[in-house]
């Protein structure tokens, strides 16, 4: 008899084909709307769950008595009680290494927009308003040779430096837990403490998970330690920063731009004061947002998935 698994998040039909080879498929279109209701009903029946942004509490996993396995459409895991999934003996898995790339394009693309200005500047010629040359009013600042500074070298973080590095002739430092001998010998990157590379740095990329330890890391010290041509980017999650603080960084020129991936809350709220900002870069959270990835995403969650069914170790075990 075949294993029964709740499908939230939509596959391509290879996909969703290669998964009802194996397994019975309910698919529940939007979990956070009115479909909440129809996932209730059907998880004492799962087995299984794929998806992805599903906060999965203490309520609705109690409702899931069967549940084997949870394979997360993400590398971010931060909406799972870890600990709680592993007492109840679910295995979890994400989808890491498959956005890396894609992700650090994204963060490298954020760092040039904010620096050369690029959508405040195609705004204005939208306007209209281009009449004349540009002067100094209108000019950003270089990015090749400047200072990258990142926090958090895991492997977004790598390909961050790798673009920094080759592409823009950047010295690199960063700060993390500990430093990585191969980074430095390849990137000629430099590990450094928070403080430090807040001081040096010219852009400030965040590339590291939400966790107890991460959220509100960056606040209102840490701005202050900027230094006012400071660009500040941030690909990872939008609760490492206090976006309080650094609306206020933005607004009194104590740094210079920001480029921004992700928010406290998401989608961002439209009255944010962050949206009326010229010096801020705003993308609804694109990190691994093309077809081509997520596919591989989706692909390697359901390989996560039928693993673990089949009793099998899944290749991307968050809580082994």
């Amino acid at each position: 008899m075949k294993k029964h698994v709740l499908l939230y998040k939509k596959l391509s039909p290879a996909l969703l084909a290669r998964l009802e080879n194996e397994v019975e498929v309910t698919y529940i279109d939007d979990p956070a709307s009115d479909s909440l209701a129809r996932l209730r009903e059907a998880l004492p029946q799962a087995h299984g769950l794929l998806g992805a942004s599903l906060k999965l509490d203490a309520a609705l996993l109690d409702l899931a008595p069967q549940l084997e396995a949870v394979a997360s459409v993400s590398v971010g895991v931060d909406n799972y009680d870890i600990a709680d999934l592993s007492r109840r003996g679910v295995k979890l898995t994400n989808t890491p290494d498959v956005l890396t790339e894609t992700t650090a394009d994204t963060g490298f693309a954020l760092v040039l927009a904010t620096a050369r200005r690029v959508v405040e500047l195609a705004t204005w010629v939208r306007a209209g308003q281009w009449t004349a040359s540009v002067g100094p009013k209108h000019f950003g600042t270089d990015v090749h040779g400047k200072t990258l500074g990142i926090i958090g070298m895991g492997r977004i973080g790598e390909a961050l430096a790798q673009r920094g590095h080759f592409g823009f002739n950047m010295p690199v430092i960063y700060h993390s837990h500990s430093a990585k001998p191969a980074v430095d010998q390849r990137f000629g990157a430099r590990h450094c403490a928070l403080d430090e590379l807040l001081r040096e740095a010219d852009f400030i990329c965040l590339t590291l998970p939400l966790t107890k330890e991460t959220t509100g890391l960056i606040g209102a010290r840490e701005f202050e330690l900027m230094g006012e041509d400071s660009i500040f980017i941030n690909i990872s999650r939008g609760k490492v920063v206090d976006e309080q603080a650094l609306i206020r960084a933005l607004q009194t020129g104590q740094i210079r731009a920001a480029g921004l991936d992700v928010f406290e809350r998401e989608p961002v709220q439209t009255d944010s004061p962050l949206l009326a900002l010229d010096n801020v870069v705003a993308t609804p959270h694109i990190g691994s947002a093309t077809h081509e990835t997520r596919e591989a995403m989706a692909r390697c969650a359901v390989d996560n998935l039928l693993a673990a069914l089949r009793g099998e170790r899944p290749q991307n075990l968050v809580n082994p």
